[in-house]
């Protein structure tokens, strides 16, 4: 990536090998995964909660930012298959302006930190969920460029990070670079950032978590002892930062860490008594509101709260979660390539809205290891 800052500020950019095995060092990032799970939940509760007063639908309407990602990319897309699943582009960028500067320096681009496909079984009491290594190595399609570009179109090319097509083409760009490598239509498209993050954790009073191991990070400010903890937002966002704390300092590792993390939220969320306290749900749908950025068709707090409305009854114990199937890069082992067949195996179970098969993951350098296990919820 372009920034590879830590909470402690801008450090060395350059690849580093981890200690102690083949994966990748990393600097960490800041987007979580559980971001987006706290935006459904809140939006959910918007609601339920019966928000009709005219103030505060407005006022949660203009938070909300929305990208027309339909109008963007035409008819050159994947074929819609309405066999009631959903397919949501989740992701967090490394932008480092306005409030986010804290936590590194902004020089002028962002690319995606995080991103993950769900994939939400029809009848919406399932979901699967795959995470895309930022490193990977893919062929990028030509993009129409954004942002502080020269405008005109991007050639893409062979052998370019995922993570860089956000950055040369914004939203549009992300969610075509994902088409085109899974043959599959995304739905929707939710992007979410720092400071949302962390104020969304302390709205909710915290987030509860057991760890096995002592976490302790200079670079994300993260210092737990083994046991049982109630993080706060800056906490929380420290922990689902960290790589040098846990595992062999690798992002595949990080991944994992996310993963556990969601699954122990989503365990909270549902526990949180928001109905007992109005000023509290209402502070948590504001926030998760400020927090996202969605493609046009959920970007109102009627579509948005009805789109969440239908995944509420998904839970920790309903969501599997992968990384997508990847092998080391031969020629560089601070990257990854796709393992092509596997990777087949799990987008042709998604498009038929099938479990991902156990041998689709077999081989993957992904999801090794024990760094998922050392958080856990209550």
């Amino acid at each position: 990536m372009t920034d590879e800052s830590t909470l402690a500020g801008p450090a060395d950019t350059r690849p580093r090998r981890p200690r102690g095995g083949g994966g990748k060092r990393r600097k960490p990032r800041g987007r979580s995964k559980a971001l987006v799970i706290t935006g459904w939940a809140a939006a959910s509760v918007v609601v339920l909660g019966g928000t009709g007063l005219g103030v505060v639908y407005f006022k949660l309407n203009g938070n909300i930012k929305g990208v027309d990602i339909n109008a963007a990319l035409g008819t050159n897309r994947p074929p819609d298959i309405d066999n009631g699943s959903q397919d949501i582009l989740v992701l967090g960028s490394d932008s480092r302006s306005g409030k986010n500067a804290k936590y590194g320096k902004d020089e002028g681009a962002a690319r995606s930190d995080t991103a993950m496909i769900v994939h939400v079984y029809k009848g919406h009491k399932k979901a699967s969920v795959v995470s895309i290594p930022r490193d990977t190595l893919i062929s990028r399609p030509a993009c129409e460029a954004v942002d502080g570009g020269d405008g005109g179109t991007d050639p893409g090319g062979q052998r370019q990070m995922f993570n860089t097509a956000y950055e040369v083409g914004g939203p549009a760009c992300a969610v075509k670079t994902v088409e085109k490598m899974t043959g599959i239509r995304m739905d929707h498209y939710l992007e979410v950032d720092f400071t949302g993050f962390k104020k969304l954790i302390d709205t909710l009073g915290g987030v509860d978590i057991t760890t096995k191991k002592a976490i302790h990070d200079k670079d994300s400010h993260l210092d737990l002892e083994a046991g049982t903890h109630t993080l706060t937002g800056e906490q929380a966002l420290g922990l689902v930062r960290t790589r040098h704390g846990v595992g062999d300092g690798s992002d595949l590792g990080r991944i994992q860490l996310q993963q556990a993390f969601i699954k122990a939220l989503l365990d909270q969320v549902k526990d949180v008594g928001l109905f007992d306290n109005w000023k509290k749900l209402y502070d948590l749908a504001n926030d998760a509101t400020s927090a996202v950025t969605t493609d046009s068709e959920l970007n109102d707090v009627k579509s948005l709260a009805g789109f969440a409305n239908g995944l509420k009854g998904i839970g920790a114990g309903d969501m599997k979660m992968v990384t997508m199937p990847i092998q080391y890069d031969p020629a560089d082992p601070n990257r990854v390539l796709p393992l092509e067949e596997a990777d087949q195996q799990v987008w042709d179970a998604l498009r038929a809205d099938k479990p991902i098969p156990k041998s689709a993951t077999e081989k993957s350098a992904g999801d090794k290891g024990d760094v998922g296990d050392v958080v856990a919820g209550h």
